[in-house]
């Protein structure tokens, strides 16, 4: 592994290189960035996968829902359509992607639609549907759009200040990319981080005077959902259980699991991974599969005996409140 990484050095300095020219460009005005008249709220990292973003999407979802008219927008990571694509009741995993595909499942009342071009997207949305306000899923490295409020997330054990750009590292972007952002989330904390941790991260990030930086965690729901009769993780502490992951991080759940004296076999896949028919096969002579909710929408009616562990974020102290206050002002809706 560690020659490897020798190997990538290189690689990262000219990734690097061209990714630092592609911001001065945008920083300088060469390249445009748009704003629109609908307010936007960016959800997105500098590094690969990992720290969350889904589940930030959906407590944003959970929370404006019942008072905004709401859309999400999308690129559709792996998703086989093109162009602008509307979620409809026929939507699909195929159609949309697997983290869209789960948003739509989960809120079907809002509007959610994918497109590789965000701006094309934004201009699609406000023509056909009118929303109050447009949640940008992993958009921050989309710089044609200049959204009105960004939330950069950034894993506890591998926040940016201390990595590296791919493939040495897991950075997409320069860690002075996150000047752009008005808040700051270290995500998948332990429950219980202490004030002096806090402290300590809040001096390695060093944010700006207008950024925020708050703090959250995973909480794992034990009630287990699925195709499965076993509805708690209780229920299957005697089982020979095979948890399959195809997420960029699954050692948070493996954690969770471990702490809930679940025994299990580990198959691990890349993240978005598509399941191949002797995958599937394989999967379908376990006694149970245990998945996320990610892995699922790709799974469900394929593998027989299958459940999966709900995850969102909770933020410590008032930290969801502190968000909400600063969306409010920076949108100026009133919700």
């Amino acid at each position: 592994m560690k020659l490897l990484r020798i190997i990538g050095l290189p690689i990262a300095f000219v990734y690097g290189l061209i990714v630092h020219l592609r911001n001065f460009l945008y920083d300088v005005g060469f390249l445009r960035s748009k704003s629109f008249q609908t307010p936007t709220v960016c959800v997105g990292n500098l590094s690969l996968g990992g720290t969350g973003k889904t589940p930030m999407v959906e407590l944003l979802v959970t929370e404006l829902k019942d008072n905004l008219k709401i859309a999400v927008l999308s690129r559709g990571y792996k998703r086989k359509s093109k162009g602008f694509v509307l979620a409809k009741n026929d939507s699909t995993v195929d159609s949309l992607g697997d983290e869209p595909y789960q948003i739509y499942k989960k809120f079907s009342r809002i509007t959610l639609a994918v497109d590789s071009d965000r701006g094309n997207g934004i201009i699609t949305l406000e023509k056909e549907i009118k929303p109050n306000l447009i949640i940008l899923d992993d958009a921050f490295q989309h710089r044609k759009v200049k959204p009105t409020f960004s939330i950069l997330l950034t894993a506890f054990n591998n926040y940016y200040k201390n990595d590296y750009f791919l493939p040495f590292g897991t950075l997409r972007d320069s860690r002075n990319q996150a000047n752009r952002a008005q808040i700051i989330v270290v995500t998948k904390c332990p429950q219980n981080l202490s004030i002096k941790e806090q402290e300590s991260i809040l001096k390695s990030l060093n944010p700006i005077d207008h950024q925020k930086v708050l703090f959250s965690y995973i909480a794992y729901n034990s009630v287990l959902k699925g195709t499965t009769n076993e509805k708690t993780l209780e229920a299957i502490q005697d089982k020979q259980v095979t948890l399959v992951t195809g997420i960029a991080n699954p050692l948070p759940l493996i954690d969770y699991l471990n702490s809930k004296s679940i025994n299990f076999e580990h198959l691990r896949f890349k993240d978005h991974h598509a399941f191949n028919e002797n995958e599937i096969t394989i999967l379908n002579s376990k006694d149970f599969v245990l998945t996320t909710e990610k892995d699922f929408v790709r799974l469900k009616g394929k593998v027989e005996k299958l459940a999966y562990v709900e995850m969102k974020h909770q933020f410590i102290n008032e930290g969801k409140t502190e968000l909400i206050n600063e969306l409010k002002m920076a949108t100026k809706l009133n919700f």
